[in-house]
């Protein structure tokens, strides 16, 4: 989850409106990744000859035509139920009562040894929380009924679901099915046999934030889309790979998008990762995609690395909710993210069950 990026970082000429369903660039609009003002707008150019297959060609076509993603009907949104009620004994994180997104934090989540047992406790809660909320991806089930299940979850452990109230954000969760690249907002829409779905799970405890999230399968999935969901996570694993203290950030981006584009995929870049601990979201902000972005790594700061792919579109048009954001075309995303603990020789995932 995360706020509005400064507007020196926009480079778009003016907000993005698609389809009727919103404003890009709306306060809403930055949940558990910043979203930055610059949409990818590059089409890549196929050159295509017309040439007589042999048999090996024609048996690989065939091969490739068989993991192609089967068609499916557009998400649709369903009926948003009221904001699930957190006991007052519990300390909700600052910005909770105001539906104002508040600014991304300047100063880098720097931790000493007792910090870093509080970041530990809340991203391990947190893990423990997806991981059991993806047990209840299954055909037919809601994602309001993940949302309640994960809410009680998260407040029986004393902690507060850090999403809930963030810009007026109105669920404990994010639930992103199928071609929603982030921030859906949990409904009354069944899942169905064949969907992806990323449930985001941020927890606030003890005055520390620990933030992941990870894409389910739900029922008999594609091949394709189960390659979409594993190069995914494969990307987040590689990106974390380079991170050690002196290194610089932009290689984050550069590992994943070589991997990406290995297999086919692309990078969304308007959605980045963040400094998380006592503040939700701080810099560095963490760019995906290849950049020239300065800055280096320090040993015991924190932050989120949390890449989406696309099997088509790169580019988000936004629901008139302020915070679906949706492929443009309708192609499947999927995404995985990591809270890390950057150390000497190497990072620490610290929402790793």
């Amino acid at each position: 989850m995360a706020t509005r990026v400064p507007s020196m970082e926009l480079h778009c000429p003016a907000p993005l409106l698609s389809g009727g369903r919103g404003n890009l660039f709306s306060p809403a609009a930055c949940l558990l990744s910043t979203i930055l003002g610059r949409t990818c707008l590059k089409k890549k150019l196929f050159l295509v000859q017309a040439k007589r297959l042999g048999g090996l060609e024609k048996a690989s076509t065939r091969s490739k035509e068989s993991e192609q993603p089967k068609k499916r009907a557009a998400l649709i949104r369903g009926t948003v139920s009221p904001p699930l009620p957190v006991p007052g004994s519990i300390p909700r994180p600052p910005y909770v009562g105001t539906k104002d997104v508040p600014e991304i934090a300047k100063e880098i989540q720097m931790h000493d040894k007792e910090s870093i047992v509080h970041m530990r406790a809340a991203c391990e809660l947190a893990a423990r929380v997806l991981e059991y909320a993806g047990t209840l991806v299954k055909p037919s089930v809601t994602t309001d009924e993940i949302d309640k299940a994960v809410h009680k979850m998260i407040i029986d452990a004393g902690a507060y679901p850090s999403p809930l109230g963030y810009g007026g954000f109105p669920k404990s969760v994010c639930t992103s099915v199928n071609e929603c690249m982030c921030h859906g907002i949990p409904d009354s829409r069944e899942l169905q046999d064949g969907d992806i779905i990323n449930i985001d799970v941020t927890v606030y405890l003890n005055g520390y934030h620990g933030d992941t999230s990870k894409t389910f399968l739900c029922g008999e999935v594609d091949e394709a889309n189960k390659r979409l969901v594993k190069v995914t996570e494969e990307c987040l694993l590689r990106g974390i790979s380079t991170c050690k203290h002196g290194t610089s950030f932009k290689k984050i981006g550069r590992r994943i998008s070589e991997h990406a584009e290995r297999h086919g995929f692309g990078v969304v870049e308007c959605f980045v990762g963040h400094g998380v601990g006592r503040v939700f979201h701080s810099e560095p902000i963490i760019y995906h995609q290849r950049n020239n972005k300065p800055g280096q790594m320090v040993e015991g700061q924190t932050f989120t690395i949390e890449p989406i792919l696309s099997m088509g579109s790169t580019v988000c048009d936004m629901w008139d909710d302020g915070w679906t954001a949706v492929t443009t075309d309708g192609s499947l995303a999927a995404q995985f993210e990591h809270t890390i603990l950057i150390t000497r020789t190497g990072a620490e995932i610290l929402t790793k069950c």
